[in-house]
């Protein structure tokens, strides 16, 4: 009998459906990665687990970085799994390639994203159309689709009763290929251009571009460029004191005649723009009285709407401080490991219209549970009968892929503390939407004294309403929290007790932080100018609910950004990259319109009215203008808004100044007519000079260690830079200074530790341990008038792993043994950021890496006496043996329970070994003594320096004296042979 495979987007779903269609289509049996039963075959992808990618024929992987080999445009994508989720893609493609399985239903999310990775898993299974179209026609298996925009049990089984078309659904198809074929397109071949262009005068200037990227990226630079450009002005207020008989009251000057000014926002009806307007308002009030009018009316105000991830992620980061990716990774376990929200990469705030049960469903386990801070809240919703239909909350036009972020019927425990704050974060705002409007009285008070104006506002809270879960009650009188103005009798003629003129000074525009990016990510559209564009972006933004976080993780991860506490400020980096759009002509890079552009068009594809094909064609033209722009452009330098540096030229003292590539000497006019030729790269080795590093650069000769600096082959490293003078150009040059001097004990040079102060004693000898190059070493260490041969070996970087090492760490690990926690090393491995302390490691003789303790994410098995025992499958050990064996079993258990005992105690250090013993050979070199294999190089290698038999032109050989060639057996060996020799020379 042939059977449906169903496939669901996430886990979750494909519980939802199998709990759905038993009622209807029998039991399912539960197996790894799927359910069956004699139906239906239901599984599930966990978001993507396929993405595109160019055939290998028309993607050259050697010189990419060049225009030789742009742009890339394939006429059609290849699929490669995504890293982390091969094994689940796997399992799918196995049900769908079964033999039983006649046919397929798409039951991912109903949306554009949920189309495309069902698409590709398809692609994936069965071939790609575009590249073998015989193959596809006859391997494919017909396909239905499931259009779900409300997960209740009824809702699925009236969505499978009612599946949609494969013709239905081409438009939506159509669109979803060609919008991630298009981001590939303009994304790959953008970047590599731009960085081509970048990297012409040598090195590897990565610049990456996108559609959704570089627009973010432009929102934050045009307000950084507007801080810049702010002068500040300044202006004064007045403000006043009153005292009515019935208490004191404050009051600020304004103009009741004033009007906006369009084209000044910083002109205000409550500010003067002279001191001494301000002083005389000040003065003619001061001592007289003041009649009084005002006005109370009554305002309410509702909770705001239920979470989308963005207006989550916005929230967290201005309550906690928590960064978007931070807010997502937190939802997510949420969502997964405690069951405790609904799927939260949603950008709904509302819910669907037949979720009105399944709410107060939630609502009585809130009622019920333990969490006393929201229990109350939850009965009181329930008695009240706060939830009912309601458009604010229950409506299906506003449902999109997902519903609104909102609390399960699982009660959470073992939460982390920042999940704890998330989840109760959620909660309350489930709560609040059910809840009355918030009720105030608001009172405005105007006090005229001697012709001029004051006005007073006060607010008082009446009734908390949807407040009260947010810890806010009624303000009583005297209440310290309460905006309530002191009673005025009708008539009543109030004196003015003070008044001060106040100078204050206007402020630039507050600079982005993740909360309000995110904010500008998803109104983007309403900076679109074209009708039509504007309408195609209402519902989008830039980027996806699900993407934004990355997106900003992305841009500074890139150094376009960095985080200064939470503001984030645009690197020089980024200021190039917008001069070099701009300079390019590209621009559309770099403004939302693009977007607009796109979702118009795919919205069209999705009604049918423009051909896929169609659509790719300007994409394809577009991208070939951009790498066209880049690769033709011939001029010396970009146009751009370029900076005179206040430092001079150190070769002639003319002027210095910034274009796109370099800064050079301008000459003492500073119009380039007597430049002398002095110059250097704003990007040595992929790293772009921020403002106030050039300057330091210029004065000090020297800047560094600094860090995001790039191979020619992409690797990250960390250096000092300096200016140096070079006899054969006889100007400055700028180089690169690795710390690589020469070593003191090959040049016999005397090294004078006389006028520096020590760090602290030498863990190995005791000696002191000072700065030296690059590195800390110990006096010892080097040859110096007191003691000409070195007898310590004591030494460590500066830099390690692309981490300083502060001076202030070195001395904590020489008086503790062990440094802070540092986070900037980068593995040379897998090039990714750790986590360490730097510890001195007494039986390796050397400094160490030690990694902070993980707590398991699970907590610690119990072990309690007369528990039941387990198997390794969580299953319940029973036992059918006789009495007999079961007291075997007892002596046995017995005689194990002291190694039980023993195992529960902390693990002690490991204890040397008693030692090898070296042959006769090696004996003679190092001692008859038993020794560690490890003291057994150490000694070889202190013998080879002592009688100087490391080779001259290659340090890496070691040239065999008549002791060393008997246990070599032969002249000349490298370091890399070593261990090996010396392990045949070695007995137990």
């Amino acid at each position: 009998m042939s059977k449906t495979l169903v496939i669901a987007e996430k886990p979750s779903v494909a519980q939802d459906i199998v709990r759905a269609l038993t009622p209807v289509a029998g039991k399912f049996d539960k197996h790894d990665e799927y359910f069956e039963n004699d139906r239906y075959v239901v599984t599930s992808a966990v978001g993507h687990l396929v993405e595109i990618q160019a055939p290998e024929k028309y993607d050259i992987k050697r010189g990419k970085w060049s225009f030789a080999h742009l742009p890339v445009i394939p006429p059609y994508f290849d699929l490669k799994p995504v890293d982390k989720t091969k094994t689940r893609l796997n399992a799918v493609v196995k049900q769908a390639k079964r033999k039983d399985v006649s046919d397929l239903i798409n039951a991912c999310d109903a949306g554009r994203e949920g189309e495309l990775i069902f698409r590709l898993i398809e692609q994936y299974a069965f071939g790609n159309e575009d590249a073998e179209p015989s193959r596809g026609k006859t391997a494919r298996k017909p396909v239905k689709r499931l259009w779900l925009q409300s997960m209740t049990p009824d809702a699925i089984r009236k969505g499978f009763e009612q599946l949609r078309s494969e013709q239905q659904m081409a438009g939506l198809a159509n669109a979803a290929r060609s919008r991630s074929e298009a981001d590939w397109l303009v994304g790959i071949n953008g970047t590599r251009a731009f960085t081509a262009f970048n990297s012409r005068d040598g090195g590897f200037f990565l610049t990456t571009v996108g559609r959704v990227q570089t627009p973010t990226l432009a929102v934050v630079v045009e307000r950084e460029e507007q801080i810049r450009k702010f002068v500040s002005r300044d202006y004064w207020e007045i403000h006043a004191q009153f005292d009515a008989a019935a208490g004191p009251y404050a009051g600020k000057w304004f103009d009741p005649q004033w009007k906006k000014d369009e084209e000044d926002a910083e002109k205000k009806a409550d500010r003067t723009w002279t001191a001494q307007q301000a002083q005389a308002i000040a003065d003619a009030v001061r001592g007289k009285k003041a009649t009084v009018t005002e006005e109370s009316t009554p305002k309410t105000e509702a909770s705001p709407g239920l979470f989308d991830l963005t207006s989550l992620q916005r929230e967290a980061n201005g309550r906690f401080g928590f960064s978007a990716k931070t807010t997502l990774a937190l939802a997510q376990s949420l969502y997964e490991r405690h069951k405790a929200l609904t799927y939260p990469r949603t950008d709904s705030r509302h819910l669907p219209e037949d979720y009105v049960g399944p709410v107060k469903e939630t609502m009585q386990m809130l009622a019920q549970s333990g969490m006393s801070h929201l229990a109350p809240f939850a009965r009181q919703a329930l008695e009240g009968g706060f939830v009912k239909p309601n458009k604010r909350i229950f409506d299906n036009k506003k449902v999109s892929d997902h519903f609104a972020i909102i609390p399960t019927l699982q009660a959470p425990s073992g939460l982390s503390e920042a999940e704890q704050k998330l989840y109760d974060l959620v909660v309350k705002r489930f709560l609040s939407v059910f809840f009355p409007s918030a009720e105030f009285m608001v009172t405005t008070r105007i006090s005229t004294a001697a012709g001029h104006s004051f006005k007073s506002v006060g607010k008082v809270l009446v009734k908390p309403g949807w407040q009260a879960i947010w810890g806010k009650e009624a303000d009583e009188e005297g209440d310290e929290n309460s905006k309530m103005l002191a009673a005025v009798q009708p008539g009543e003629q109030v004196p003015v007790a003070q008044v001060e003129a106040k100078g204050l000074k206007t402020r630039p525009p507050a600079r982005y932080n993740e909360a309000t990016l995110l904010g500008a990510m998803e109104g983007a559209g309403k900076l679109v100018e074209d009708e039509e564009l504007r309408e195609a972006m209402q519902e989008k933004g830039l980027g996806t609910p699900a993407t934004r976080a990355a997106i900003i993780e992305g841009l500074i991860n890139e150094k376009y950004m960095l985080r200064e506490g939470r503001d984030l400020i645009p690197t020089a980096k980024s200021f190039q990259l917008m001069t070099l759009l701009r300079g390019l002509g590209v621009e559309e890079l770099s403004r939302p319109e693009l977007t607009g552009n796109w979702e118009y068009q795919l919205a069209q594809m999705e009604k049918g009215a423009l051909s896929r094909e169609a659509f790719m064609q300007d994409i394809a033209a577009m991208t070939e203008r951009i790498v066209k722009k880049a690769k033709e452009y011939d001029r010396d330098t970009v146009p751009g808004d370029y900076a005179t540096l206040h430092s001079p030229c150190p070769n002639c003292g003319g002027v210095v100044k910034e274009n796109y590539r370099r800064y050079a000497c301008a000459g003492k006019a500073g119009d380039g007519q007597d430049s002398c030729g002095f110059s250097f790269t704003k990007m040595p080795a992929g790293r772009a000079f921020e403002p106030a590093e050039v300057e330091q650069f210029m004065r000090d000769k020297k800047i560094g260690p600094l860090e995001g600096f790039r191979s020619k082959a992409g690797w990250p490293f960390v250096a000092e830079i300096a200016l140096k003078f070079s006899d054969e150009d006889k100007n400055w040059k700028l180089e690169f200074d690795f710390g690589d001097e020469a070593d003191p004990a090959e040049t016999g040079e005397l090294v004078d530790f006389g006028a520096m102060a020590p760090l602290g004693p030498c863990p190995k000898c005791g000696a002191r341990v000072f700065e030296f190059g690059k590195n800390y070493v110990c006096e010892k260490g080097v040859p110096t008038s007191a003691q000409a041969t070195p007898t310590c070996d004591f030494k460590s970087g500066q830099i390690i792993l692309q981490q300083p090492i502060e001076r202030t760490q070195m001395e904590k690990l020489l008086a503790t043994g062990k440094t802070d926690l540092m986070d900037k090393f980068v593995s040379m491995r897998t090039r990714r950021a750790f986590k360490a302390f730097l510890a001195w490691d007494a039986e390796a003789g050397k400094v160490n890496f030690e990694f902070e303790p993980r707590a398991s994410k699970f907590p610690p098995r119990k072990t309690a006496a007369g528990a039941p025992a387990r198997t390794p499958f969580g299953k319940v050990a029973t036992s059918k043996a006789a009495p007999a064996k079961k007291a075997a079993a007892g002596k046995a258990a017995a005689k194990k329970a002291p190694a039980a005992k023993k195992a529960a105690k902390p693990k002690v250090p490991r204890k040397a070994g008693a030692g090898l013993n070296p042959s006769p050979a090696l004996a003679a070199v190092i001692g008859p003594e038993a020794v560690a294999r490890t003291e057994v190089i150490k000694k070889l290698w202190d013998y080879i320096k002592a009688n100087g038999l490391q080779d001259a032109t290659n340090k890496r050989a070691i040239n065999a004296d008549a002791k060393l060639e008997a246990v070599f057996g032969k002249p000349q060996v490298t370091m890399f042979e070593l261990a090996g020799i010396v392990g045949k020379h070695l007995q137990g």
